[in-house]
């Protein structure tokens, strides 16, 4: 049988025999190639003290070398995250880190966050989510109701306490003192908490349906406004986003203390309604309205942060199948997309879901996929990390005030929407 034309290079089951150092003078050693030669090889290279040039010839090489910097007590996070941080998951950090402040923090980039998990009762959002804001580098957050309501505490003055997560919960219970894992606060917080949600909630103004969105702005002046008696400054992510008009939706409105309250002054004949309609379609607004630049006069991008999983991941993402799927509107996707997770994704749930598998729903912009970061890592050590690096990096971006602009990227929306379906 004869050779094909092309079998001198194909030697070795198909590889390119310059692969496995048979190529002459300048082939590389590799694991696929003849080992004795290639062994001889090295060791007249080590007796004529030749320099190893193989990283210069491989695609696969070319990455920064890993060359940390002597940690001398002196370094600040930015140079940690750049210059230590190098491999597994504080090199994904690093990514992350890199990919926020480089990127997703360009002028013409809406940045949406997600909020999972006990964030806020460990203080995340005085420390890291209000300096987001603050700074104009977080436009719209979808959050659990859990941590609106636990931030509230902060808002109202009450206390949360460092605790030690092996006390007996029956004592705790016992001497009215609640837990989240080793954070300890008074019973009474709740009670007190829950009252005041259910003072302003009977407010007129809230007697009418609206997206989640109107009704955490509602609340959060009537924070900011407590805290303005009592001489609080920052310590409320509800009050300080009312101040910024960065609108904050929750995916699940009934699944919280504050949901619950609602739910009681129904009985009451209260007629406050959070209606998800509003929250679905105000959403998919803001990021078409991202990725059209409306109000800049020029196409912009979208990306989306994640700090856990779960309803809020899904529903920011899903504003683009909503775009493409349910409007049958053009689009093609997220740009950025970073999550901080400890979900694994093969138990198939939406946590730990990939990037590379929210491109097979439209969710991501499959042009766009290197841009894009998981961290397998506490949120809680991640979020502040990244955000002393992207204030080290970056200068303060101009607040969007999205809150303030839905009724005009509602009318865009619909537009599209009529356009595109006659």
């Amino acid at each position: 049988m004869s050779k094909s034309k092309s079998s001198p290079d194909r030697e070795r089951g198909g590889f390119k025999a310059s692969r496995h150092g048979t190529g002459g003078a300048k082939a590389r050693a590799s694991a696929s190639g003849p080992k004795a030669a290639q062994k001889k090889a090295a060791e007249a290279r080590e007796a004529a003290g030749a320099k190893h040039t193989a990283a210069e010839a491989s695609r696969f090489l070319r990455g920064a070398r890993i060359a940390p910097r002597r940690i001398d007590g002196r370094e600040t996070v930015e140079q940690m995250i750049d210059e230590v941080f190098q491999s597994y998951n504080s090199g994904r950090l690093r990514e992350a880190c890199q990919l926020y402040s480089e990127k997703m923090l360009e002028p013409d980039v809406t940045v949406g966050l997600t909020l999972t998990g006990a964030l806020t009762p460990a203080g995340l959002g005085m420390s890291c989510i209000i300096p987001l804001m603050e700074a104009g580098f977080v436009d719209w957050i979808i959050s659990t109701g859990a941590n609106l309501y636990h931030d509230t505490h902060f808002g109202l003055g009450l206390a949360m306490h460092r605790g030690n997560p092996q006390e007996s919960d029956v004592v705790l219970r016992e001497e009215g003192v609640v837990r989240i894992y080793d954070i300890f606060f008074d019973y009474d917080v709740l009670l007190s908490t829950d009252a005041f949600f259910r003072q302003v909630i009977r407010g007129k103004e809230f007697q009418r349906t609206m997206s989640s969105a109107e009704f955490h702005w509602l609340c959060g002046k009537y924070v900011a406004e407590r805290g303005r008696v009592l001489g609080l400054k920052d310590k409320s992510l509800l009050a300080s986003a009312y101040r910024c008009g960065v609108p904050i939706y929750t995916s699940s409105p009934g699944d919280s203390s504050i949901g619950m309250n609602v739910a009681a002054l129904a009985l009451e004949g209260g007629t406050c309604v959070i209606d998800p309609n509003k929250d679905v379609n105000e959403t998919a607004s803001i990021v078409l309205a991202a990725k059209r630049g409306v109000g800049r006069g020029k196409g912009g991008r979208s990306a989306i942060m994640i700090m856990g999983g779960g309803s809020p991941k899904n529903f920011a993402l899903q504003t683009e199948p909503q775009i493409q799927e349910v409007l049958g509107i053009d689009e093609k996707g997220h740009d950025y997309f970073l999550q901080v997770t400890d979900a694994r994704p093969d138990t198939g749930g939406l946590s730990g879901a990939t990037p590379a598998e929210a491109v097979s729903w439209g969710k991501i912009d499959p042009d766009r996929l290197p841009d894009a970061v998981v961290c397998y890592l506490d949120s809680t050590i991640a979020l502040p990390l990244l955000t002393s690096y992207a204030l080290a990096k970056r200068e303060p971006r101009r607040l969007r005030r999205l809150y303030d602009q839905r009724a005009a990227l509602m009318r865009q929306l619909e537009s599209e929407f009529r356009k595109a379906n006659g």
